[in-house]
């Protein structure tokens, strides 16, 4: 099966290499600016009753581009031509994104009209055309950047295209904290696999205690880089305030903060790949709860740890990871009851406070972890989608899927509070336990 994989490299360009690439990041927020300010001036001109055309499409703003280049830039030709189209792409993206928002085509939070790009601590340019290839284990090459360093071997991805099994689509330069990467977008042929365990059955509860809560009664330790660095980060924030903005000091004390940023999420992200490789390596089926983590950031007592955390990922990860392995995603509802759910007998608590660790069932007195208990549930709903004595969901292996709502399980999107969701909850696990 082709599939569309990314392989990042940190770089170690030379000064020389280093003003080129900020010349075409400079080039791709020019070229981002100019067609939006044409944009509003064709869209003021249109207002007064003027018969003029907008540009809103990637072909439209080339074409603008090419005819006022000269003009507007004399010195476009000292970067290549992709740093203006990648402005321009990045533009036509943010205006359909913004008309289809407004149309009611995209889902999701509203999109605004595009905003003038500034300088900010993360930046990027994708080349799609010229030379872009890997030169040798650790070098690669670039349009008009020419060879660079690598700071980690590419042998992985220079075997792979050599063999024929991976192609290279495009290749996005970007600087973050100081530091230089560059992603190659490669279709990649990946071979049928299968799990180590193919019947297995686990149910995944992410959390802040713990990073995860397996029902098979593991618990993965959460590595929480933010509190740790927390003093190193406020006193860095200490010495940015004390110098003058824009100075050479002041720039200096902006990169250490960044690097130190830059740390901890990459800290976060070593944890959070490794559990989730493991877990689509290992275990045929895979259950975990669809998190409102938009809504949950919203507690301004639990946001920091919430996001330190990151719950999200975990789900997006298991997402393409599950299809490269063979393995399968469940997804449970958004407000399905797996904490206040008695994973014994079925009857759910009608609340259970964030500070209660330990679950206690009132029913049947069975008393357990409060996120095994909750995990426990997740995977008795693996039981549910493949008998169909309950919500329906795909069981293709490495299909990304998730419990129909039909009939009754729409009541489960409801608060979990509520009595119609917290009986639902408990007619679904007891259909799974007959």
């Amino acid at each position: 099966m082709r599939v569309l994989q990314a392989f990042r490299y940190a770089i170690d360009p030379t000064p020389a290499q280093e003003r080129a690439c900020r010349s075409h990041l400079g080039a791709r927020r020019f070229a981002f600016n100019w067609g939006l300010a044409l944009v509003k001036a064709r869209l003021d001109a249109k207002a007064r009753g003027e018969d003029v055309r907008v540009p809103y499409t990637l072909p439209a703003l080339r074409r603008e581009w090419n005819r006022a280049k000269d003009n507007a830039a004399p010195w476009w030709p000292e970067n290549s031509k992709e740093a203006y189209s990648a402005g321009l792409d990045g533009l036509a993206r943010a205006l359909k994104n913004c008309f289809e928002s407004r149309a009611g085509k995209r889902a999701g939070q509203r999109v605004g009209f595009p905003q003038f790009r500034k300088k900010v601590r993360r930046q990027s340019v994708r080349f799609t055309t010229g030379a872009i290839r890997i030169s040798d284990r650790t070098h690669l090459v670039l349009p008009r950047l020419g060879r660079m360093r690598t700071h980690e071997p590419t042998t992985v991805l220079a075997e792979c295209i050599q063999a024929g099994t991976a192609r290279i689509l495009s290749a996005t330069l970007s600087i973050d904290c100081a530091r230089w990467y560059l992603s190659f977008t490669c279709e990649v042929e990946r071979g049928e696999r299968q799990p180590t365990r193919p019947t297995s059955v686990v149910g995944v509860d992410a959390g802040v205690r713990y990073l995860a809560v397996l029902s098979t009664g593991e618990t993965v330790d959460n590595p929480r880089p933010l509190p740790k660095a927390h003093r190193q980060i406020a006193r860095l924030n200490r010495a940015l305030a004390r110098r003058q903005r824009g100075s050479g000091r002041w720039k200096d004390a902006a990169r250490r903060l960044g690097r130190a940023y830059a740390r901890v999420a990459h800290i976060r992200a070593d944890a959070m790949h490794k559990l989730t490789t493991r877990l689509a390596r290992t275990h045929g089926t895979i259950v975990v709860e669809l998190l409102n983590v938009s809504g949950m950031l919203r507690n301004r007592r639990l946001a920091r740890a919430l996001a330190d955390a990151s719950l999200g990922e975990l789900r997006r990860q298991l997402g393409y990871k599950c299809f490269w392995y063979g393995s399968q995603l469940i997804e449970a509802p958004t407000f399905f009851p797996s904490s206040k759910t008695c994973s014994g007998c079925g009857a759910v608590k009608a609340t259970l406070p964030p500070s209660a660790q330990v679950f206690r069932c009132d029913h049947c007195g069975a008393a357990m972890d409060r996120d095994l208990n909750a995990a426990t549930n997740l995977a008795a709903l693996a039981a549910v989608s493949v008998t169909g004595s309950g919500p329906e969901a795909l069981t293709a292996r490495g299909r990304d899927v998730r419990l129909a709502e039909h009939g009754e399980q729409s009541q489960m999107n409801r608060e979990a509070g509520s009595a119609d969701a917290q009986k639902t909850g408990a007619a679904v696990l007891q259909g799974a336990a007959a």
